[in-house]
């Protein structure tokens, strides 16, 4: 069985959103990586977005300027999803959230990959180990990413059944030595940790707007003003056990909290914003107005403040309340 200290190469399956950032971040861990990618423009964007997304971490610090390019390096691409998987010890599969697309894929990965090969998958919407061919079952494990990649530090990882669990403790060790923080799950469950949790801000969010409690400026104005910079210390659960578990117990009996009323049905607000085509910065228009602009460079912005912000996450982890 694989160790950690086996692992040389890593393929990458899928260069799109997440690809090029998880790349980045088994580059910067010393990895050799090879992505694969369907299409010859997607595959230049990722070169790209690669340069780029290093050259900021230059820029803040994060990694030297002279590191660029033995990064970079360590990068390569492939026309296949053979020749991309060939030689390689660990592969992360990033591709479309499509069940075919997917299924097509690891019927290819079941030709091909040695079964000592730990296969991950980035998938946010499905239960991969449903997807896979049983023969994979026993290699195949969960890699769950968040958006922007090199950026957000977490990742959540879970094994399929038939899997053993060393190779969940594998995948666990090679991403804290990325840099990443990486949370074991004990068994499957969709949407994770983080995505359930947000599923659950979202039915209020959107019930708060859809009846006119307040407007979009006034949650986020009080959500960045309250439990989330507070989060970033306590966490949620040792938040409880700061304000003492009576109290939430009392939330409970007293019924201070109701779900609201057909909160899994789509928002009016959300509907509304979706059907006149305001889909966020990628039209100029969402819940804020983006027209005129410069959107690379409010990403940019973004960006640095997430640096900001993750550096003092990262102090706090070190020495937790």
């Amino acid at each position: 069985m694989k160790t950690l200290a086996d692992i040389k190469k890593i393929a990458v399956l899928g260069a799109g959103t997440m690809g090029p950032g998880i790349a980045q971040t088994y580059a910067m861990g010393g990895y050799a990586v090879t992505m694969w990618t369907r299409s010859e423009a997607t595959r230049e964007k990722a070169k790209a977005a690669l340069r780029t997304q290093l050259e900021t971490f230059a820029e803040e610090g994060e990694i030297e300027a002279a590191d660029v390019e033995p990064i970079l390096a360590r990068i390569d691409f492939a026309m296949t999803v053979e020749e991309a998987v060939a030689g390689a010890d660990f592969i992360q599969e990033t591709i479309v959230e499509n069940r075919d697309a997917k299924t097509a894929l690891y019927e290819q990965l079941a030709a091909c990959v040695p079964s000592d090969v730990i296969i991950a998958s980035n998938t946010s919407a499905m239960n991969i180990f449903e997807v896979v061919p049983e023969k994979l079952l026993p290699q195949q494990i969960i890699c769950h990413w968040y958006a922007p990649p090199q950026l957000i530090p977490l990742v959540e990882v879970v094994k399929s059944e038939q899997a053993p669990q060393e190779y969940a403790d594998i995948a666990m060790e090679l991403l804290k030595k990325c840099g990443k923080t990486a949370v074991l799950m004990k068994k499957f469950i969709r949407g994770y940790i983080v995505n359930r949790l947000q599923q659950c801000l979202n039915r209020e969010v959107f019930y708060l707007l859809d009846n006119g409690y307040c407007d979009a400026e006034a949650i986020d104005l009080a959500a960045k003003a309250s439990f989330i910079p507070r989060a970033c210390v306590l966490g949620l659960v040792k938040r409880a056990d700061f304000g003492g578990l009576d109290m939430t117990a009392n939330n409970y009996r007293n019924h201070s909290y109701h779900m609201p009323e057909h909160g899994d049905d789509m928002p009016h607000v959300l509907e509304e914003h979706v059907e006149h085509g305001e889909l966020g910065i990628k039209t100029g228009h969402g819940f804020y107005d983006y027209s005129g602009m410069d959107i690379e460079a409010l990403k940019q912005k973004r960006d640095k403040q997430l640096f900001e912000i993750f550096r003092l996450e990262k102090k706090f982890l070190k020495d937790p309340v």
